[in-house]
């Protein structure tokens, strides 16, 4: 798969809440630096986290792009826990491809 594909079905993970689609895009040596600055080293961590994400129906993100450049991937969000104002925050997500499967992560939040 190439970085696009990649990309198109991490995404429908989250945006479909399914975490099985998450399995096979995952390296063994994928590393996640998480919004809030945590660390996620290997595909069980990193699987973990994602899944736990992307399976809870009581959050969702809306997609606002995807942009690919050669192994690389920028993916602008918009992560909502609930309806009001205060209950949503905007993002990026800076990735790294290699053979296939993620190998980097690092999310980071805008402020308010």
């Amino acid at each position: 798969m190439d970085t696009a594909e990649v990309m198109r079905r991490f995404n429908a993970a989250f945006q479909n809440h399914d975490p099985a689609l998450l399995d096979d895009l995952v390296a063994e040596d994928c590393a996640i630096e998480n919004t809030d600055g945590t660390r996620h080293e290997g595909k069980a961590a990193c699987l973990t986290l994602w899944r736990g994400i992307a399976g809870n129906k009581d959050a969702w993100f809306d997609l606002e792009d995807t942009v690919i450049v050669g192994d690389r991937a920028i993916i602008y969000w918009h992560y909502h826990w609930g309806e009001g104002a205060d209950d949503s925050v905007r993002g990026v997500n800076l990735m790294h491809v290699r053979d296939g499967r993620i190998v980097e992560a690092r999310g980071y939040v805008k402020g308010k």
